[in-house]
């Protein structure tokens, strides 16, 4: 099975700095546009984000999730693909 880091993303969204309800919010907009199939890559620096809100979210919809701390950077790359 190929890693989402490995594909290159259809968009990324950056929402460093921003707080809950913020990153999940712009996802899941992002995510209602894109088609079957598309990544999106999410740089985020909210833990509750990373653990919780966003994985819920992909569980919920069925769609494919991966996450990489970078810790060099202080925060973490997100991939979802759309199923």
């Amino acid at each position: 099975m190929t890693n989402l880091k490995s594909l290159t993303p259809t968009e990324t969204l950056d929402v460093l700095g921003r707080v809950c309800p913020y990153p999940i919010v712009l996802t899941k907009k992002l995510m209602e546009k894109l088609p079957s199939g598309a990544i999106v890559k999410i740089l985020c620096d909210s833990p509750v984000t990373v653990e919780d809100s966003i994985p819920r979210y992909c569980k919920k919809h069925g769609y494919k999730f991966e996450s990489v701390k970078l810790e060099d950077k202080g925060y973490w790359e997100l991939y979802i693909q759309k199923t």
